[in-house]
C-alpha cells in the first residue's frame, strides 16, 4: 500500500444532527448512549411477528408529520424523512441560514444501504392483492437510494453536488469521506453528509434470519445486541439518521463558526473476498484504517479512542478487534454504541461519526452496553459499564459492509 500523495486536509465539523433509537436530537442521543442503562427502544414488532428475530430498535416517538408537514411527509419514504429531520438540526447547529447562503456552494452526500425497502414490501403486497392499477406511482422516486439526498437538498436549498452512497453498512462513513474529498478539492464550501436508514421490512429481516446474521434472543430483546461479549449471537436492526455539516476550514473561520471537531483523514478499501463475510484476516479494514491515518498524518500512538463497527456478530467483532489490536495496539479506548442504537446499516457510520465528534468534545467514551462477559479472545480495551472520562485529541471511526466495503475516518479535536 502506498501512502496518499495529497496534502493534508482537515474538514471542519460545525454542525450535528441525530435521529436515533437512543434519543432524537444531539443532546438526547448523547445522553442515551452515555448513561449506560439498558436500551428501552428495542421491542417486538407486529410486522415481524413469527420471525426468529421479531424485534428491532425504533424511533417511535418521532412525529415526522408534525415536523415536516403532512404534504411533505407523503412525498418522502421514512428514511428520507429521518434524513431531513437530522439535516435541519445539523444546519441549525452549525449556525447556518439556508435562506441566505449560496446554495450552489452547498453539497449533500447521504449514504443508505437499502433506501425505501419497506415501501417496496407494501406495494408488492398491493400488486399481488389488487393488481397493477393500484400500485403507487410514487414507488420509484420515494424508494431509490438517492431520495434522502434529494429530499434534503430540496428542504434546505442546497444546489451543489448531490450524491448518494450505497456501500452497505459502511455507507454513512463513505459519505462523510466523500464529503471530505469534495471540500478538499474546493468543489464546495459546505457539505451536509452522513447516513439514513429505515428498514422496517419483514422480507429483509426474514432473509437476515436465514443468514443467521441477527440475534434470536427473543426472550430479552434489550440484551440481544452485545458487541464484543462472549455470548453475542448477531446484530439487531435499528433505524435512524446521523448527519454532519462539514466546511472548508477557512469558510468556517470567516463566518465565525464554532468548530466542533475536524475530519482529518479518510481511507476506503475492498476485501475482494466475499459477498457477506469480511476477510478473516481483517486486511481490508486494516488497509482503510492505515490509509486514513496516513491521510491525516497521525501515528497509532496518537489515537485515543475508536468507535468500532462492533455489530455483535461472532466473527465480525473478533476480526475487527484483532485488526485494531494489530494496527493500534491496546491503548485506544474502544466502544460500540450499537447496543443503544441498533445496527442502523447504511446510517450507522453517520450516527457513529457524530457520536465520535461528541466523544472528542466531552472527552468521554460511551460504554458498550450489554458487555457482561468480555470475549477472552478480544485483545482490545472495550469500555463497558459506565462512560469513561479520558484525555484524547484523536479518534477513529471504522465501518465494514457486505461485499467487502471498508471505510475509516480519523477525527481530531477542535
Amino acid at each position: 500500500m502506498t501512502a496518499p500523495t495529497q496534502k493534508p486536509f482537515s474538514a471542519a465539523v460545525t454542525g450535528l444532527g441525530l435521529v436515533t433509537a437512543a434519543g432524537v436530537g444531539v443532546k438526547a442521543a448523547w445522553h442515551g448512549v452515555t448513561e449506560g442503562a439498558a436500551p428501552t427502544s428495542v421491542s417486538h414488532r407486529e410486522e415481524l411477528r413469527d420471525l426468529p428475530c421479531d424485534f428491532m430498535y425504533g424511533v417511535d416517538d418521532l412525529d415526522t408529520a408534525l415536523i415536516l408537514g403532512v404534504a411533505a411527509q407523503r412525498l418522502m419514504d421514512r428514511f428520507s424523512q429521518l434524513a431531513v429531520v437530522a439535516a435541519r438540526e445539523a444546519v441549525a447547529d452549525a449556525g447556518l441560514d439556508a435562506s441566505v447562503w449560496d446554495g450552489g456552494r452547498v453539497a449533500v452526500v447521504i449514504g443508505s444501504a437499502h433506501g425505501g425497502l419497506p415501501f417496496y414490501d407494501e406495494q408488492s403486497a398491493v400488486l399481488a392483492a389488487k393488481g397493477p392499477r393500484r400500485v403507487s406511482p410514487k414507488l420509484a422516486p420515494l424508494t431509490v437510494v438517492n431520495s434522502a439526498a434529494s429530499s434534503v437538498c430540496m428542504d434546505i436549498g442546497a444546489r451543489g453536488p448531490s450524491l448518494a452512497v450505497s456501500t452497505a453498512c459502511s455507507s454513512g462513513t463513505v459519505a462523510i469521506g466523500t464529503a471530505h474529498q469534495l471540500l478538499r478539492t474546493g468543489a464546495c464550501d459546505i457539505v451536509v453528509a452522513g447516513g439514513a436508514e429505515s428498514v422496517r421490512s419483514r422480507l429483509l429481516i426474514a432473509s437476515a434470519c436465514q443468514m443467521k446474521a441477527v440475534s434470536t434472543r427473543r426472550e430479552n430483546p434489550a440484551a440481544a445486541c452485545r458487541p464484543f461479549d462472549a455470548d453475542r449471537d448477531g446484530f439487531v436492526v435499528g433505524e435512524g439518521a446521523g448527519l454532519l455539516v462539514m466546511e472548508r476550514p477557512e469558510h468556517a473561520r470567516a463566518r465565525g463558526a464554532r468548530i466542533r471537531a475536524h475530519v482529518a483523514g479518510y481511507g476506503a478499501s475492498s476485501d475482494a473476498y466475499s459477498a457477506v463475510a469480511p476477510d478473516p484476516g481483517g486486511r481490508g479494514i486494516e488497509s482503510a484504517l492505515r490509509t486514513a491515518m496516513a491521510d491525516a498524518g497521525v501515528a497509532a500512538s496518537e489515537i485515543g479512542h475508536v468507535n468500532a463497527h462492533g455489530t455483535s456478530t461472532v466473527f465480525n467483532d473478533l476480526i475487527e478487534a484483532t485488526m485494531l489490536h494489530r494496527t493500534l495496539g491496546t491503548h485506544p479506548l474502544v466502544t460500540s454504541t450499537k447496543a443503544m442504537t441498533g445496527h442502523t446499516l447504511g446510517a450507522a457510520g453517520g450516527i457513529e461519526t457524530a457520536l465520535t465528534v461528541l466523544a472528542l468534545e466531552h472527552q468521554l467514551v460511551p460504554p458498550t452496553v450489554n458487555l457482561d462477559t468480555p470475549d477472552p479472545q478480544i485483545p482490545i480495551e472495550v469500555v463497558s459499564g459506565a462512560a469513561r472520562p479520558a484525555a484524547f485529541d484523536c479518534a477513529v471511526k471504522t465501518s465494514l459492509g457486505f461485499g467487502g466495503h471498508n471505510a475509516a475516518l480519523v477525527l481530531t479535536r477542535a
